[in-house]
């Protein structure tokens, strides 16, 4: 896999203010104020990078107000999101984090559904939906 690296001013020029926050500085955005995506069968890519993340046969409605997933584009093992300990906020998470330019997506958590049990609590600013031709 391609490595995509960029300066902090490159990042600042090609993303928005919140996904720049979000994906270069750890932020979050606020629950429910990402439009949900589309249904349509597509992947959803890093804003970043434009890496395929996710795929929309994945999603599920957490009710968490942030789009979730039960695992990433190629598998609960995946080569392109990337795992990492994240003990910000007084708490210890499992942070995930695009493996090709190391953007910011979220989280994942052990109370997903069935098959991998996995919830990918995703920051709806970090993705790109692109759908199925």
């Amino acid at each position: 896999m391609e490595k995509v690296v960029r300066s902090d001013d490159e990042w600042r020029e090609r993303l928005s203010d919140l996904a720049y926050k979000v994906t270069r500085k750890h932020g979050t955005e606020r629950a429910f104020t990402h439009d949900d995506f589309p249904k349509a069968p597509g992947v959803f890519r890093c804003v970043c990078c434009g890496a395929e993340v996710f795929d929309q046969a994945h999603k599920f409605d957490s009710g968490t107000g942030w789009p979730s997933f039960w695992q990433p584009v190629d598998g609960v093992q995946s080569a392109i999101v990337g795992e990492s300990v994240d003990r910000s906020w007084f708490m210890t998470r499992t942070e995930v984090h695009c493996n090709r330019c190391e953007a910011h997506l979220g989280h994942v958590f052990p109370d997903g559904p069935q098959p991998t049990g996995l919830r990918y609590c995703i920051n709806g600013v970090a993705l790109e939906f692109v759908p199925e031709d």
